[in-house]
């Protein structure tokens, strides 16, 4: 049982930077694929950006390409999304996400672990 633990949450101004961190109890992480996702109050869970369990590759969601690195430390179990050039509509929970797999999926129903979320605030 993976639990996960999200920090780095705040409010910052349009233009600014956050870096969340995902940390993982699990010990293997590297056997899990993870990935962030963001959900706003009436809508779904939305795919931000994916990391595969090596790390090697990754994948991002077209609002944020350009904008945000995902990247992972197995060695520390963590996982982390620096997010650049923040703007209003980048406000919202941010969730990090594990699955017991090599590879990311976009779609939040292939996860089986959840962190409880960290809250974003980007103002105008």
């Amino acid at each position: 049982q993976v639990q996960l633990v999200e920090s780095g949450g705040g409010l910052v101004q349009a233009g600014g930077s956050l870096r969340l961190s995902c940390a993982a109890s699990e010990g293997t992480v590297s056997n899990y694929a993870m990935a962030w996702f963001r959900q706003t109050p009436g809508k779904e869970r939305e795919f931000v950006a994916g990391i595969s369990g090596g790390g090697s590759t990754t994948s991002y969601t077209d609002s944020v390409k350009g904008r945000a690195t995902i990247s992972r430390d197995n060695t520390q179990s963590t996982m982390y999304l620096q997010m650049d050039s923040l703007r209003p509509e980048d406000t919202a929970v941010y969730f990090c996400a594990a699955r017991l797999s090599l590879w990311y999926h976009q779609s939040p129903r292939e996860y089986s672990y959840w962190g409880q979320g960290t809250q974003v605030t980007v103002s105008t």
